[in-house]
């Protein structure tokens, strides 16, 4: 077990906005350098700003992850300048049940946790130390109506990130699987539902960052959503249909 208490070099995809803007500031300090990956140019470079102004140093990349070759290319020079430490696979889109992005939604969620991840595996194995957090979603332990297409890929990235914490041990790269429920992103900002529990990307991203250094195999808040939605997975199917029904969608 290689536990990253003080990771100098962190990579965070989507790093613009919301939750992996936070995580970003919430690293950002002298002696750190971070690589933000997102596809909004203007807003990762404020991001990168107030981080420099906390006295990190900074690289950006505006792409789109599910480009296989542009992601690997710029990951590497990356690791070029300096072995990357910590990796948050944290990119994600979601647009409920609108036909045709469910493709995209895949492309993004779980391609691009892919094509973040799997870059730098032969280094980190070699290095034997590093650390790749994976952010899914509480939405991965159950298919719900009108966000299909999402559930199904964070359920994805959720257990490829269990398996691959359990393959990984021997070679002491930890994998650590991030689910939060509602935080306050522009993502959630176009839900046009009542959602409980939300908090803000800078509370997520401490809950985030103190699992991390604890090597929790699993990351999972709020608490109370956790087991909410615990329960509806062992639901029969039958009552999660009736459920389902009256639950309101994207």
């Amino acid at each position: 077990m290689f536990l990253m208490h003080n990771p100098k070099h962190i990579l965070i995809t989507g790093a613009s906005s919301g939750l992996g803007a936070a995580l970003a500031l919430h690293y950002a300090a002298v002696g750190v350098r971070l690589s933000l990956h997102g596809r909004h140019a203007q807003r990762l470079s404020a991001v990168a700003a107030q981080a420099r102004l906390r006295g990190a140093e900074t690289a950006t990349h505006v792409g789109d992850v599910a480009d296989e070759q542009d992601m690997r290319d710029w990951i590497h020079s990356q690791d070029d300048a300096a072995a990357i430490d910590l990796i948050i696979a944290n990119a994600g889109i979601s647009w409920g049940t609108a036909q045709g992005v469910e493709r995209e939604i895949f492309a993004t969620n779980v391609t691009g946790v892919f094509n973040t991840i799997q870059p730098l595996l032969p280094r980190l194995i070699q290095r034997k130390r590093g650390q790749i957090a994976i952010i899914s979603s509480l939405a991965g332990f159950r298919g719900f109506s009108g966000a299909a297409a999402y559930c199904a890929s964070k359920a994805a990235v959720r257990v490829y990130g269990e398996g691959l914490r359990a393959e990984l041990a021997p070679h002491h790269v930890d994998v650590n699987v991030v689910c939060p429920g509602f935080v306050e992103t522009p993502m959630t900002d176009v839900n046009p539902f009542p959602m409980p529990l939300m908090m803000s990307p800078e509370c997520a991203a401490q809950i985030i960052c103190a699992g991390l250094e604890a090597n929790r195999a699993r990351i999972a808040f709020p608490r109370r959503m956790y087991v909410m939605v615990r329960v509806l997975a062992a639901l029969p199917q039958a009552v999660m249909d009736r459920i389902a029904q009256r639950m309101p969608r994207k």
